[in-house]
């Protein structure tokens, strides 16, 4: 059985495994009706509000009328190196670019989206430092800082829509703060006038985009602030830029702190080899050894979010959320049964046919049923048999330190044909 992680009506996915080139996604999201948001995270890799922001929008928001364009990181390698940029600001490229510059390919390719004929508003999403003022009041809260603000390049430009700029961060200011958790976090417009001769501003994404006839906006949440709370500002801020445009959607999460937390941390999962392995990451210990990894070194997996990929370096694979590092896996390389498998678990006293990729959930205890086409490991459990099936098994006869998770729930259950791997089946008892 396919996992199906995202539920859209487009997307163009950069499916990578270890080794790839970290080429960024476009998750097209409603129905193109010539009046799309383009919405942007990760042009700088030590921003995880705005990259993190740009992910939930693309898995946790249905767009029931409208069309948005996500693009969640899309300076992938900046975020997985947790750098503001390992070639340079990213967003200082957008005027004049060598084609000797290793992010040419990148920039050329987000600027064809921004000038395509459906894009007609762009959202830039960035984390900055401390909490814009428009006059100075200290050092954190000043006309110098750039966190919680709207930013405009100019007050207006003339185009068929959105080109009133002010008057639209205007709307967005106010929505959001009508939202605060506290009152120091409040927005402000920001007009970098950059119209006016601003040479470094000149060279950004949001200047490109003007330049091109598109309403473009930067969004920025402070550094200040963790990053859940980031993220809620971010979010309260596209909410509003798509009911200024129209754009119905439906959020899959509590919009509150706390829900935003719960949604960046929970329900993530890599899934390997066609299913074969399914690994939850919101608990996952920071290192499992002896792990199945087919002996060609490759490993080819599918993420339930955009800022999951793994990177490989020797025989250890790293698995990265944005730029957070969740787990290490030592390889255990092997040759790889290529069938697909439904096996018969007994849980709690009751059969269960399981497919190889799956999670048991178990109460007090499990029994995996002989199969005489496979050999069975229990990852953890010991015993003097030389059969690890027909035993029911619970939970404190398995060794703590080999449990999948931090919280000692989740196991592995491991099936061999001779001498190939066949798949991975997880145990995870209630707690």
């Amino acid at each position: 059985m396919k996992f199906v992680y995202f539920l859209l009506i487009a997307i163009v996915t950069s499916f990578l495994s270890a080794n790839s080139h970290y080429d960024f996604d476009l998750i097209k999201k409603g129905k193109d009706d010539g009046n799309t948001l383009l919405v942007v995270g990760g042009i700088q890799g030590d921003e995880p509000g705005g990259f993190i922001s740009a992910s939930l929008l693309a898995t946790h928001y249905d767009i029931t009328k409208g069309s948005v364009w996500i693009v969640p990181n899309l300076n992938f390698y900046s975020i997985i190196k947790r750098s503001r940029g390992p070639y340079g600001d990213m967003n200082r490229k957008f005027a004049h670019l060598s084609k000797k510059d290793p992010e040419y390919n990148t920039i050329q390719r987000i600027k064809s989206y921004i000038k395509d004929e459906n894009v007609k508003l762009v959202v830039n999403l960035h984390d900055g430092s401390g909490f814009f003022r428009p006059t100075y009041e200290d050092k954190l809260h000043s006309p110098h800082r750039w966190g919680q603000c709207s930013i405009i390049d100019q007050t207006k430009i003339d185009i068929p829509l959105y080109g009133n700029l002010k008057e639209i961060s205007d709307e967005v200011v106010k929505y959001v703060n009508k939202n605060l958790m506290k009152s120091e976090h409040k927005y402000h417009v920001h007009n970098t006038r950059t119209v006016e001769g601003d040479k470094e501003m000149e060279k950004t994404l949001t200047y490109f985009a003007i330049n091109n006839g598109k309403a473009a906006f930067g969004n920025e949440a402070s550094k200040s602030l963790v990053t859940h709370e980031r993220v809620y500002y971010h979010l309260l801020a596209l909410e509003k830029y798509m009911d200024i445009m129209g754009i119905k959607y439906k959020r899959k999460f509590e919009f509150t702190a706390k829900g935003v937390y719960s949604a960046i941390n929970n329900d993530i999962y890599i899934s390997m080899y066609d299913n074969k392995i399914k690994l939850p990451l919101s608990k996952i210990r920071s290192f499992l050894k002896y792990f199945p990894i087919k002996k060609d070194k490759i490993l080819d997996f599918e993420a339930s979010n955009p800022l999951l990929t793994i990177v490989k370096e020797k025989n250890i694979y790293t698995i990265h959320y944005g730029n957070r590092r969740l787990s290490k896996l030592k390889a255990d390389y092997q040759e790889y049964d290529d069938e697909s498998n439904t096996v018969k678990f007994l849980v709690d006293g009751k059969l269960q046919d399981v497919e190889f990729g799956s999670i048991v959930e178990v109460s007090k205890n499990f029994l995996v049923k002989h199969d005489k086409n496979f050999r069975v490991n229990i990852i953890g459990y010991t015993n003097k048999k030389k059969t690890e099936t027909g035993i029911n098994i619970r939970k404190n006869q398995i060794a703590r330190k080999f449990s999948v998770d931090k919280s000692g729930d989740i196991y592995r259950v491991e099936y061999y044909t001779k001498n190939k791997f066949a798949g991975m089946i997880l145990v995870k008892f209630r707690s």
